[in-house]
């Protein structure tokens, strides 16, 4: 039997656009101005923040859903973790936020 081959690493060196970039390339596909397009993505940060913090939900379509979810408290105790045995601290409960990305977008990349 062949060994198997070893997986390629996955290309993290691009680098990711900061918000003057995103509000620039916003500016030269919609033909507003730059600082309009500044506006409007620190509008966009204010009003997912606040949605995410009520509803616990915050959808943009065609792109990401953002949702927050509880999780519950751990006591402490010890469990067995490749044959020792450790002992874990108690931790209180903590409200997680996840992103998840549209089907759509799955599909087109």
């Amino acid at each position: 039997m062949a060994p198997m081959k070893a997986m390629k690493a996955m290309n993290v060196a691009a680098k990711t656009m900061t918000k003057g970039a995103l509000a620039e390339a916003l500016a030269s596909e919609t033909g507003l101005k730059k600082s309009e397009c500044n506006k409007v993505v620190e509008s966009l940060a204010k009003v997912a923040t606040t949605q995410v913090k009520s509803a616990g939900k915050f959808v943009l379509p065609g792109l990401c859903m953002i949702k927050t979810r509880q999780k519950p408290a751990t006591k402490a105790g010890k469990s067995m973790a490749f044959g020792k045995e450790i002992s874990c601290k108690a931790q209180p409960a903590k409200t997680i936020v996840k992103a998840f990305c549209v089907a759509a977008l799955k599909k087109s990349i």
